[in-house]
Parts: C-alpha cells; sequence; structure tokens
C-alpha cells in the first residue's frame, strides 16, 4: 500500500512541480497530512492497550533502555543484526533521495522534474513487486538470513553499478532492480527479528534497532552528501555501496548463531524448533 500510493504522489508531485514550481507539492502535500490527521484523530482506535503509569517517567525510560539491552544486544543473534542497521538504513535513506537528482544529471536536464518523479515513481513500483513476491523468495531459501545477506550484496552491486554508469536508461533498471531487493529483504529481516524477540519486548526491541538505523543516518548521510559536494553522485554512490558492505559480516555473525528463528517456515510441520544453548 505504501508503494501505490508513493507510486500516486510521485507522478502527480514530479508533474506539478514541472508545470508550477517546486514548492506546490509541498503545500499539496501539506493539506494531505491534514486531512490525515483528522482521519487517523476519528478512525483509528488503540484497542487491547492499557497505559501502564506505575512508574514514573525517568524510571519507566531506563527500564526500556535495560529491556532494550537485555533482549536486544545481549542476545548475539539479534545484536548482529542491529549492528548491521546503521551502514544499510545510513546508506539505503541517502541512496533514495540521490538517485533522483542523479539521474536529472543522466538525463542531461537538471528542470525535469518529471524525471525526478517518474524516478521514485519506478522505485515505488519496484517495491511493491518486491512486497508481494517476498514470501514466496524468502520460501526459496532454508535460512532467513541468506535471503537477508543475498540481498544486501545484491543492494550493493547494484549501488556500484550505479555509481559507475553513464546511461540514462541502464540506471532505471539499476533503480528497479535496488527497490525490488530492497522491499524483499525488510520483511523478511523484520519477521527474523520478531521471532527472536519475547512479544512484551518486542516493540521496545525493534525501536532500539530502528535507533541504531537513525544513527547511521546522522554519520553515514552527511558523509555522503559532502562526498556528492566533491566529486558527484555517482561516486556518493559507490561509497555508499562500500560502506553497505561493513554491514555484511555482522549478518554473517548473527547467522552462525544457529537461532531458530533463522528458519522458521522451513521446518517440516511436526519438526519443533530446539531452544538455541546458553551462550
Amino acid at each position: 500500500m505504501t508503494g501505490i500510493a508513493m507510486f500516486t504522489g510521485s507522478v502527480l508531485g514530479g508533474v506539478i512541480a514541472q508545470a508550477t514550481n517546486l514548492g506546490v507539492p509541498f503545500l499539496l502535500r501539506a493539506g494531505v497530512l491534514v486531512v490525515m490527521l483528522v482521519f487517523a484523530a476519528v478512525v483509528m482506535k488503540d484497542l487491547g492497550f492499557t497505559p501502564d503509569r506505575s512508574q514514573g517517567p525517568l524510571k519507566a525510560t531506563r527500564t526500556v533502555l535495560a529491556e532494550s539491552i537485555e533482549h536486544g544486544l545481549r542476545k548475539r543473534s539479534v545484536r548482529w543484526v542491529i549492528l548491521s542497521a546503521p551502514f544499510a538504513s545510513g546508506v539505503g535513506v541517502y541512496a533514495f533521495y540521490a538517485l533522483q537528482p542523479y539521474l536529472l544529471v543522466l538525463s542531461g536536464d537538471p528542470t525535469a522534474y518529471s524525471i525526478a518523479g517518474l524516478a521514485a515513481a519506478v522505485l515505488s513500483l519496484a517495491q511493491v513487486a518486491g512486497g508481494v513476491l517476498a514470501p514466496r523468495i524468502r520460501g526459496m531459501f532454508h535460512r532467513r538470513t541468506t535471503t537477508v545477506i543475498g540481498a544486501s550484496v545484491t543492494s550493493i552491486i547494484v549501488l556500484l553499478a550505479l555509481g559507475l554508469t553513464s546511461l540514462f536508461w541502464l540506471a532505471i533498471v539499476l533503480l528497479v532492480l535496488w527497490g525490488f531487493v530492497f522491499a524483499v529483504a525488510g520483511p523478511v529481516r523484520q519477521a527474523y527479528l520478531n521471532d527472536m524477540i519475547p512479544s512484551k519486548q518486542r516493540a521496545t526491541v525493534l525501536s532500539f534497532d530502528s535507533l541504531f538505523g537513525s544513527l547511521g543516518g546522522v554519520f553515514v548521510q552527511p558523509a555522503l552528501g559532502r562526498a556528492a559536494d566533491l566529486w558527484g553522485y555517482g561516486t556518493s554512490l559507490v561509497i555508499g555501496g562500500l560502506i553497505e558492505v561493513i554491514g555484511i559480516p555482522f549478518l554473517f555473525a548473527s547467522r552462525r548463531q544457529h537461532d531458530p528463528a533463522d528458519t522458521i517456515g522451513t521446518l517440516p510441520a511436526d519438526a519443533a524448533p530446539q531452544e538455541p544453548e546458553a551462550r
């Protein structure tokens, strides 16, 4: 659904920006957000949630941090996945936004905003396809980590190729492939983490994982942006691919823990997964 919405908004935003100016899509987005705010306030209900006011804000914050460390960093299979997040997330977010102006450069027309909209639209369609096919692709491999590592390696190769190509049409093809593997890896990685974390602490640890991914953005994205200033978008994408390589050993380290969550969904129905040995 997100991909479909991105497709619609990207095409319209690019066309409207080219017909008017770059400010109009921002005003339209602000209007859409107002409508969404009203819709959410009326329709969305938090069912089954009971606030816990037994702790004050400071103590509750310490509890959340302690649970994040206990069920996140202290469990090796989870820890390594979390530590890989800064590299993949930091590079991924940068690439998403840098690819649009990069395609404008490759097209030879820096004012063709519709191409930027087309790039985001193509990427969103690739994500729709990846999201739909993710379960089937996951079923092709015995381990979830195989899917995640394979998608990461493919992403690195695509980023390197994008940075080195000067052909606009080839860049579009590579963009589709990058969006596809990104969409495939996301839900598989999320399911892998979900099954390694107790349900009560799941939201806490997943937020901790998101925190690490955002930390990567804090450092990686400005560095890649500076690289684009000095040497161009293509070089920055190549550097981004090399940075993403750093996260691969962490994924292999998680794989070596042989957590039952790595093979859930591929075992026979009568084969109950064994608890991992204490470490």
